[in-house]
């Protein structure tokens, strides 16, 4: 269960915007997502390469600057 504290004088917007900001946080809605659909264990792991392979290059420009 996701608490967020609300201050005195603080608005209805900004403890729902920390609300969000905590859920996004735990990964709740994104493995809700991920367990609509299956996705075959060949494709996770073909994502996960090239996921690795984009983070490299990335790295290796900053290097390179």
């Amino acid at each position: 269960m996701i608490i967020v504290p609300v201050k005195e004088g603080e608005s209805i917007d900004r403890a729902l915007k920390k609300l969000k900001r905590k859920f996004e946080k735990t990964g709740v809605v994104k493995e809700l997502r991920d367990r609509q659909k299956f996705t075959k264990p060949s494709i996770r792991k073909r994502e996960a390469v090239s996921r690795a392979i984009y983070i490299q290059q990335l790295q290796q420009a900053e290097q390179a600057m």
